[in-house]
């Protein structure tokens, strides 16, 4: 696995998580993470990645390999694609041999899903 330190999102510094857009307006600091994660998932091809990786279910991981047949893309591209994911916070990697191994961090993708979600008031119709 990766050495590598990562920040959990959607964490404020009292170890709140997930405070939905709509419960306060956003500091700089969480705006800013928010903007890194959303440029991330703004490109079709990072989106299907994403998609592909976290399709394998919790703890399931996919080799580069079975990604890179999905595009009419180069390799160096598609390495590229996967390092901005990776540098957004949403997945990480390992080198097997020849092969490098993703998958999706744990959470990330229901702290990010709460990040969007509004609280429903009593009463209140859709």
């Amino acid at each position: 696995m990766s050495k590598q330190e990562l920040e959990v999102l959607g964490q404020d510094a009292d170890g709140d998580c997930c405070r939905g857009l709509a419960a306060a307006p956003l500091d700089e600091e969480r705006a800013g993470e928010l903007a890194k994660v959303f440029k991330a998932l703004g490109d079709p091809v990072r989106l299907r990645l994403l998609s592909m990786i976290a399709s394998r279910g919790e703890g399931g991981e996919v080799c580069v390999c079975e990604l890179t047949p999905a595009f009419e893309l180069s390799q160096p591209t598609i390495s590229h694609h996967l390092k901005l994911l990776r540098q957004a916070g949403l997945i990480d990697c390992e080198r097997r041999g020849t092969w490098v191994y993703y998958w999706v961090l744990p959470g990330v993708l229901d702290r990010l899903a709460a990040s969007l979600t509004t609280s429903q008031t009593a009463g209140a119709t859709a």
